[in-house]
C-alpha cells in the first residue's frame, strides 16, 4: 500500500519554502484537501483565503499572513468558524501582528494585515494546540530579533514541536531548546532547499488496525521510517502490545499478526492525539478494556472527537467513559448493538477511516459521509479495495 505523504511534514514544508522564498515546491507533497488549499493560499493572490476544514493551514497561515505584505480574510468552513483561534491571535498581536476578527472575537474569519513584527519574546500555556506553537516557530526567523518561546506547565504534543524545530533546521534555521520548557529562534533567514516529504505514519495506522483485527495479514507500507521526523511513528510500538510486528526494511516497513496481545492497554496519548480514535475501536472490538489519557486536544479537532467516539461506539454496543475532559475508558460493558450501525463522521477523516476496519469483526458497517477521508488520505477507500475489502455505495 503506497500510503500518502505526510500532512504534517508537507504543510510545514510549504510554509518555510514560502518564508524560505524557494521557487521549487516541496518534492511528493500530500495530495490531501489541508495541503492542496494550503498551496492554493501560498500560490495565489486572492484578498480572501478559504481554507475550508484545515486547521493546520488556518493555523499556519494565520503566522505567516502576519509577517507577509499585504492584507488577506482567512476564513474557512461553518465548523472552522467555531473553532477558537483567540490564544495564536493574542500571541501574534503581542509581536506586532494586525490582526482583526471579521464576526466573532476569537474566531474566525480574521483580517489579517502583513507587517514586520518587532516583538522577540512570548509566553504561551504549554497545553494549548502544538499549531499554535509551530506557527509561531516556524515565523521566528522572519522576525527582527528572532524569537524567544516560553512554554508554561504541561507540555502537549512535544514530538509534533520537536518535527517543526528539525524542518525548521533543514531549511537553514537555527532553533532549539533552550531548556525543557523554552525555545530559542535565531533571526537567521530560511534559505531554499530541495526536499523531499516522507509518507504519513499516522495513516499507517489504520493498516496497523487492519492487521490487529484480521486473523492473518501482512502489510508492507513502502516510504516510511524507523528514524521518523513524525511523533505518530509511534504506533509501531503501541500496535506491538495489540499483537502486530513491525519489520523494518529499506524505506518500508512490513506489519504483520504475531497473536501476542495484552489483555488491557493504558496509554497516555498526550504526545500522539491523532491516534487515538484507532486505537479506541481496534481495542473495544478486540475487547481489550483501556484507559487512554492526555486526549484533551481532541474537543478542539474537526469535531469534538471524545463525545463522536462515544456515540459512535455506542452504536456498535461499547459504552466508553469520559473523565476529566481528558480521559476516555473501558472496562468491557456492553449494550445492544444497533441492528444496521450507520457511523456519523462528524466533518472528521478520522472518524470515517478508524470505523472501517470494524467490519472485519462485524458483518458490515455503514460509513456516512465517507468523502471526508479526502482531508487526508483521498485514496483509502481505493486501498481498502486494492486489499480485498468490498465497499459499495448506498
Amino acid at each position: 500500500i503506497q500510503l500518502p505523504a505526510s500532512k504534517s511534514i508537507s504543510n510545514r514544508a510549504l510554509i518555510l519554502n514560502a518564508l524560505a522564498q524557494g521557487t521549487t515546491p516541496p518534492c511528493n507533497l500530500s495530495d490531501c484537501d489541508d495541503t492542496l488549499v494550503m498551496i492554493k493560499a501560498l500560490d495565489g493572490n486572492n484578498e480572501t483565503i478559504d481554507i475550508m476544514a484545515a486547521g493546520t493551514a488556518m493555523r499556519f497561515l494565520t503566522a505567516y499572513l502576519s509577517t507577509t505584505p499585504g492584507t488577506h480574510i482567512l476564513t474557512g468552513t461553518e465548523r472552522m468558524q467555531q473553532r477558537p483561534i483567540q490564544i495564536l491571535v493574542n500571541a501574534l498581536r503581542e509581536l506586532g501582528a494586525e490582526i482583526d476578527y471579521v464576526n466573532n472575537e476569537g474566531f474566525p474569519p480574521l483580517r489579517i494585515k502583513g507587517a514586520e513584527l518587532k516583538g522577540n519574546e512570548i509566553t504561551l500555556k504549554g497545553n494549548v494546540s502544538s499549531q499554535y506553537i509551530s506557527a509561531l516557530l516556524m515565523i521566528g526567523p522572519a522576525l527582527k530579533d528572532g524569537l524567544t518561546l516560553h512554554l508554561s506547565g504541561e507540555i502537549i504534543s512535544r514530538p509534533y514541536i520537536n518535527l517543526t524545530l528539525q524542518l525548521m533546521k533543514d531549511f537553514g534555521g537555527q532553533a532549539s531548546w533552550l531548556s525543557e520548557s523554552s525555545i530559542e529562534v535565531s533571526p537567521k533567514p530560511y534559505i531554499p532547499v530541495s526536499f523531499m516529504v516522507e509518507s504519513d505514519w499516522s495513516a499507517a495506522s489504520y493498516w496497523y488496525q487492519i492487521v490487529a483485527l484480521s486473523k492473518e495479514a501482512e502489510v508492507t507500507l513502502p516510504g516510511l521510517f524507523k528514524d521518523s521526523y513524525q511523533g505518530d511513528s509511534q504506533v509501531a510500538g503501541i500496535f506491538r502490545s495489540l499483537g502486530v510486528e513491525t519489520i523494518y526494511k529499506d524505506k518500508a516497513v512490513i506489519l504483520k499478526k504475531n497473536g501476542k496481545s495484552v489483555e488491557r492497554l493504558d496509554y497516555d496519548f498526550i504526545n500522539q492525539p491523532d491516534l487515538a480514535q484507532t486505537f479506541v475501536v481496534t481495542c473495544a472490538l478486540l475487547n481489550i478494556p483501556f484507559r487512554f489519557s492526555g486526549l484533551q486536544s481532541l474537543k478542539i479537532k474537526e469535531t469534538d472527537r471524545m463525545a463522536a467516539l462515544i456515540t459512535e461506539m455506542r452504536k456498535l454496543g461499547y459504552i466508553l467513559h469520559e473523565t476529566d475532559g481528558s480521559v476516555l475508558s473501558w472496562e468491557g460493558e456492553r449494550c445492544t448493538t444497533e441492528e444496521h450501525p450507520a457511523i456519523d463522521t462528524y466533518e472528521d477523516h478520522r472518524m470515517a477511516m478508524a470505523f472501517a476496519p470494524t467490519c472485519l469483526a462485524l458483518p458490515e458497517i455503514l460509513i456516512n459521509n465517507p468523502q471526508v477521508v479526502s482531508k487526508s488520505y483521498p485514496r483509502y477507500w481505493e486501498d481498502l479495495r486494492q486489499a480485498g475489502f468490498i465497499i459499495k455505495e448506498v
